[in-house]
């Protein structure tokens, strides 16, 4: 059985709390918050005690943190759980800045403790079965990977100020699915992007419509599509080309029931937002991240997938500002 002590009680704090009640071999035995009240309710709902983050790192009854905090706080929770000897599950980005990930990283090594960086669309069933494809060789070399990834409407200006830009908040998901389908690092990065949805997002210092063209050192393309407005629901989409076919994931919508009249064939809208498009996923991912740590295997992606991620995020953020490549 693996403990875990999780340390923020907010929306994603509350989607892993559900995620541990399904499993056997876990279980949720602390958490914590900076707002008492969001520990409570948890706390209530779950069974597990009402800690201090400083107590539940320190606690010999706990194996496992899930750091489910705002990303600024990241660096100093992983650093003092590393050196508490806990095993540590942490929410994207790791860390804003490239060196103090590199910081996080050394931290972890040194300690010897299994890290997991919780990139959940590797653990939809859709995408997971893409790559499981691909890599079986079906639809021999990839050529070019396109990724799609659209929000039904943008979030406060108040989260974009502080969210580090679309790259680092939005696209870091799908730069780790580009690598994850690539099964090869980009070498080149190229980015343009806009404000069309808000103008108060570009006076943010932001866009809210970008997109990306990466390249490897043989030659494979992946363009990535990131919008922060669809009418239409949660869009999510990949297509992967190869030189002997092509595997394509289209969005889970509400229902399969499709209906057809003398206007045309109607069916039902995508699934409206990320915690129900990624339930599955996000309880794959917990799964994997304690039987890993139960078969005593370094669970993935790992803070190396993290680090990559940002890098690619990092090189974007900076052809957006130049209009050139820019080579990793």
């Amino acid at each position: 059985m693996i403990n875990i002590g999780l340390l923020g009680c907010g929306r994603i704090g509350q989607v892993h709390a559900r995620a541990i009640s399904r499993l056997d071999n876990a279980h949720l035995i602390a958490v914590a918050d900076a707002f008492p009240q969001a520990a409570d309710a948890l706390a209530a709902q779950t069974g597990a005690a009402v800690r201090s983050s400083d107590a539940i790192i320190a606690s010999d009854d706990v194996d496992a943190v899930i750091i489910g905090t705002p990303t600024d706080t990241h660096f100093d929770l992983i650093r003092a759980a590393a050196a508490a000897g806990k095993a540590i599950f942490c929410e994207k980005p790791v860390d804003m800045s490239a060196d103090r990930i590199r910081d996080c990283m050394k931290a972890v090594d040194d300690a010897g403790v299994a890290f997991f960086t919780a990139f959940n669309r590797r653990f939809d069933p859709n995408f997971a079965n893409i790559q499981t494809r691909i890599a079986a060789g079906e639809i021999g070399d990839v050529e070019i990977v396109t990724i799609l990834s659209r929000d039904p409407s943008p979030p406060p200006i108040s989260y974009i100020e502080s969210s580090g830009g679309i790259f680092r908040d939005m696209m870091i998901h799908d730069f780790d699915m580009a690598r994850f389908l690539l099964q090869e690092e980009p070498v080149q990065v190229f980015a343009v992007g806009s404000a069309l949805v808000d103008p108060a997002i570009g006076a943010a210092g932001d866009v809210d419509t970008a997109a990306v063209m990466l390249t490897t050192a043989s030659g494979k393309i992946c363009q990535i599509s990131n919008s922060r407005r669809a009418s239409y629901g949660y869009d999510q989409r990949i297509e992967v080309h190869g030189s002997k076919g092509m595997l394509r994931a289209e969005n889970k919508l509400e229902n399969t029931v499709e209906m057809a009249t003398e206007a045309g064939f109607q069916r039902a809208p995508a699934m409206h937002f990320f915690l129900e498009r990624y339930e599955l996923a996000y309880s794959a991912e917990i799964a994997h991240f304690v039987a890993a740590l139960e078969a005593g295997t370094a669970p993935l992606p790992g803070i190396a997938d993290g680090l990559q991620a940002q890098l690619l995020a990092d090189a974007a953020s900076t052809s957006l500002e130049t209009g050139a490549p820019v080579l990793l």
